[in-house]
């Protein structure tokens, strides 16, 4: 049985159904009351070109839309394994204080407002223009065997069809990539020689009074209680761990083993990996011109 959630924000992402299992729940936007034109890489000219070519879109029928500004990390994307950046975790902590921010930006996004602004009947309407009426027309086996679907109507299947060209291609090559990123996190969790350093890092946080047994234990002490943790406490907690990781040599045997299983991953899959690199690149004269054209 399919579900399938959808809202309207989720422009940058295209929301997905997957065979048994609960439908994917999307993550809303932030703020984008100004978007800058020019672009520093190839991956924010691709994002910016899809965002215009979505508002291109939303606009021919009839709609309002903002374009997305990039969503930063959180921490979790940031540091998969150990918070290692200890400049970050002096100033961020856990990251908690961005995740307020990025919260109150959600609460001002114009194109919430705006889909909340709409009589209800006409926010379906929204949605099925953004994402297309039905989870129905692009499919992707994903290496655990689950399978995902998507529309291949709606403004955002025609901003990546014309960016693209080929966007089964794209479906597929963006669902099956992305999924590995989960599994080479298990597997460099789960490696000997990762857990072994652990073991030091463990060492190293005692003799600075903390007893977790690993990064994610320290995290989850800071950021899950129901009661947050003061954010000068979180900080002491996340540089202890950002300390250890450097001196411990934890840093450095996570990143060695992410790109050893990284490898290893895009050898297992090499049709969707050559995909992603060959649209990406193809893709991105047609983007720098949509960019150009809008400044």
């Amino acid at each position: 049985m399919h579900r399938w959630t959808l809202a309207l924000l989720t422009a940058g992402l295209l929301a997905t159904t997957a065979t048994g299992c609960a439908g994917t729940t999307t993550t809303p936007g932030t703020s984008a009351s100004s978007t800058p034109r020019t672009t520093n890489s190839a991956a924010e000219t691709l994002r910016l070109a899809e965002q215009l070519l979505i508002k291109t879109c939303m606009e021919k029928e009839g709609h309002k839309y903002w374009i997305e500004p990039p969503r930063p990390q959180d921490v979790s994307t940031r540091f998969p394994y150990v918070v290692d950046d200890p400049a970050w975790a002096s100033a961020h902590g856990y990251g908690t204080d961005l995740r307020r921010e990025r919260e109150r930006q959600v609460r001002s996004d114009p194109n919430q407002r705006y889909f909340h602004s709409v009589p209800a009947e006409a926010r379906a309407v929204l949605v099925s223009d953004l994402n297309g009426a039905r989870p129905q027309g692009l499919s992707a086996r994903l290496p655990n065997g689950l399978r995902v679907t998507h529309s291949d109507q709606g403004c955002q299947a025609t901003a990546e069809r014309q960016l693209y060209g080929d966007l089964q291609a794209w479906f597929r090559a963006t669902r099956v990539t992305d999924s590995l990123a989960g599994t080479r996190v298990g597997l460099v969790t789960g490696d000997k020689r990762y857990k072994a350093a652990v073991k030091v890092w463990a060492r190293c946080m005692r003799e600075r009074t903390y007893t977790y047994a690993d990064p994610a234990r320290a995290r989850a002490a800071a950021t899950l209680p129901q009661t947050p943790w003061p954010h000068d406490k979180e900080v002491r907690l996340a540089s202890a761990e950002a300390a250890c990781a450097v001196s411990s040599g934890l840093k450095s045997v996570a990143a060695s083993l992410d790109s050893e299983y990284r490898a290893r991953l895009q050898r297992g899959h090499p049709r969707e990996t050559a995909d992603l690199a060959r649209l990406k690149r193809e893709a991105l004269p047609r983007a720098r011109a949509i960019v150009a054209q809008d400044d």
